[in-house]
């Protein structure tokens, strides 16, 4: 029997229910907090514990102007206000890490071959995942969110990623959210709408 039980309507609250996406932040998220966040989000899983996401913390002001020209128009002035910014991205050599992170088979074996054949979908996949268990991890530690598209992936790319098998996937500002900044909840679908029970 697990030994967790139900969160409590606080907890739900900070997660889930009163949780938002912000469109401007301020306060400052120091080194500690960003360990922390990652030593949070690291433990959620992934297929074969592959763990493929890479984390980029844009905080400083030279690595906020080398972002700025990436932007969409819409994007750029908030996110360069933003305390930080995480590039959220994924390593297509992620299966190089397997020995260590799966060693109890040849888990490696089983993701050689050609990229895009092999390697894109579950790098995407499972990077997503552990994006979402990074706005989890931060909304745990009393942060606030702004997840976003809204920028041009090569671009980031080339700037961030040049010589490497990393590629960007989404972007997430951090910080304490203005609720100034947020509109009025947007409908969700149903259960009915949206799921079956067979």
């Amino acid at each position: 029997m697990s030994q967790f039980h139900s969160l409590d309507a606080a907890a739900l609250d900070q997660l889930f229910v009163q949780a938002r996406t912000y469109n401007s932040f301020s306060g400052e998220v120091d080194d500690d907090t960003l360990h922390r966040l990652y030593d949070l989000l690291k433990l959620g899983p992934t297929a074969a514990n592959s763990t493929p996401a890479r984390f980029v913390f844009v905080r400083s002001a030279e690595a906020k102007a080398r972002l700025a020209p990436t932007l969409d128009a819409g994007n750029r002035d908030k996110t360069i206000a933003a305390p930080v910014t995480v590039i959220v991205a994924y390593d297509l050599d992620f299966h190089h890490k397997l020995p260590l992170l799966f060693p109890h088979v040849d888990a490696r074996a089983w993701f050689e071959g050609p990229v895009m054949e092999k390697r894109f979908i579950p790098a995407m996949r499972n990077s997503s995942l552990q994006g979402a268990y990074l706005m989890l991890a931060a909304r745990s530690l009393g942060l606030d969110c702004g997840p976003m598209s809204g920028f041009d992936n090569a671009k980031v790319d080339a700037e961030f990623f040049a010589g490497t098998q990393w590629k960007s996937n989404f972007l997430v500002n951090l910080g304490k959210g203005d609720p100034s900044s947020i509109f009025p909840r947007s409908p969700r679908l149903s259960f009915d709408e949206a799921c079956r029970i067979e």
